[in-house]
């Protein structure tokens, strides 16, 4: 699929466009610009940092079978760097995926029992990225969300991955990486086309997603992607995102005695 990085930008309105729905079947992805303002912006930041306090305080190492991601932030101090359910553990992360607007973008699915998956998979995500010398999260290899329904036996069910990106990025600060229109490959592309999360290589047709922070992207869940690492360190390498499923098929919640599943021991090893 040839397209840029200067690929267009929309505003998120009541309804998708016949363009943008045109554009996720042909691409896999859609970029929204101001999905939420300044303040908001903080308060999501803001509220992650609670989060994180008590996690770290109380040792926590998973959430409903989940792996927390620890690492050092910049001044040496312990940091989440990759959050799990962190919805279920704050009032203001909870009450924001009720956002409606993230309902417009349940066509792209088009099941009739489209959900925000609060409880199911990974709940939403909170990745803080930072290139420093003790950070233990930094990067991410390439990899297809769908993988998880593989692994658990279970069909591969319409799965999206909603971003709302929480920091200004250039190219230079890293950040996701996807292939275009490979959210129509078969099934041993699907499998094969890269090792997951061991192969971190740019690829000739991979294009960069560059956000403002308050903006919103979304991203077909067979789409390979993968999260390039900040080419400069220190403090400008600080990157925070929120993701959030959108999900499809019979209903999974976890809970408190849910498995480890086997993909994310795996993705635990690599870096």
């Amino acid at each position: 699929m040839s397209i840029g990085n200067d690929y267009p930008r929309f505003t998120l309105e009541e309804r998708l466009t016949p363009e943008q729905n045109e554009f996720f079947d042909t691409y896999g992805f859609l970029h929204f610009r101001g999905f939420i303002d300044a303040a908001q912006v903080q308060a999501l930041i803001q509220a992650s940092l609670e989060v994180q306090a008590k996690w770290v305080e109380q040792k926590v190492e998973k959430v409903y079978g989940v792996p927390i991601k620890y690492g050092k932030d910049l001044d040496g101090r312990p940091i989440v760097q990759r959050f799990a359910f962190a919805n279920l553990h704050s009032q203001v992360l909870a009450q924001f995926l009720t956002e409606p607007r993230f309902k417009t973008l349940f066509p792209l699915v088009g099941a009739p029992d489209t959900r925000v998956g609060a409880d199911e998979k990974d709940g939403m995500v909170i990745n803080h990225y930072v290139n420093g010398p003790d950070s233990a999260y930094s990067r991410l290899g390439w990899h297809t969300d769908g993988l998880r329904d593989i692994f658990l036996g279970s069909r591969l069910n319409p799965l999206l991955n909603v971003g709302v990106h929480l920091s200004t990025l250039g190219i230079e600060h890293g950040g996701l990486r996807i292939i275009p229109g490979t959210h129509r490959q078969k099934l041993s592309q699907f499998l094969f086309r890269k090792r997951y999360f061991l192969d971190h290589d740019a690829d000739p047709e991979e294009l960069a997603i560059v956000p403002t922070a308050g903006d919103l992207t979304v991203h077909d869940g067979r789409l390979w992607h993968r999260v390039a690492q900040s080419q400069v360190v220190g403090e400008a390498s600080r990157r925070r995102v929120i993701y959030i499923p959108v999900i499809s098929g019979k209903y999974a919640p976890k809970d408190g005695l849910s498995p480890t599943p086997l993909y994310q021991r795996f993705a635990g090893l690599v870096k």
